[in-house]
């Protein structure tokens, strides 16, 4: 039984590491395009990085919620060894940012609950938001609601433009033909299938 939650576990993260990797891979390729190619970079392109991003966040997250992937919420991980000297191994598995791991390193490495700073900064949020008279809550929700409402009213309606005018274009005649206008700029441009009459020739 342990040794197969083992095996259901290594079989789990490295899923997850591939996964993982593939999504830092196209994070890292998006940023160069953004630093490097902003001159050039359009705006499907974008879209399709980000695609691309969402794609591997989706399959990961998958993989979360499968039913033969261990909680890792319950699983404690636990430094072996500590030391202060420079570890290559480390380097190398970290690719170069985590070469160290010392007792004052440890703990943002293997943090579960958010860096002090930060948990303090939620707990006011969350003070100030129990704080808030229901009825201005209420209030806020509605005008939010009402800019929301608004956004997507915009949205729907040139999306439903957007439809339509592809709709027409797909369904638009064709009024040319390719192979006449060729034939045309030949004929005009170099004379090639011209017949020239024997009264022209006289004349």
């Amino acid at each position: 039984m342990q040794q197969r939650e083992e095996k259901q576990l290594e079989s789990a993260l490295d899923s997850i590491i591939q996964r993982v990797n593939d999504l830092k891979t196209s994070i890292a390729a998006m940023i160069y395009k953004v630093e490097n190619e902003y001159e050039t970079l359009n705006w499907p392109t974008f879209l399709d990085n980000f695609a691309l991003l969402s794609g591997h966040l989706t399959s990961l997250s998958k993989i979360l919620g499968h039913d033969k992937c261990p909680v890792l919420r319950n699983l404690t991980v636990l430094p072996l060894m500590l030391s202060p000297e420079r570890d290559e191994q480390l380097a190398q598995l970290t690719e170069h940012r985590v070469t160290t791991f010392a007792h004052d390193l440890v703990p943002d490495y293997l943090r579960t609950k958010l860096e002090p700073l930060a948990e303090n900064k939620m707990m006011q949020l969350e003070h100030k938001a129990a704080t808030v008279a229901y009825e201005n809550a209420q209030k806020q929700v509605a005008a939010y609601q009402k800019v929301v409402t608004h956004i997507w009213d915009i949205v729907s309606k040139a999306r439903e433009e957007w439809d339509v005018e592809s709709s027409a274009r797909g369904n638009a005649q064709q009024h040319s033909s390719v192979s006449d206008t060729h034939l045309l700029v030949t004929a005009v441009g170099m004379g090639k299938g011209l017949k020239v009459s024997l009264d022209m020739m006289l004349m």
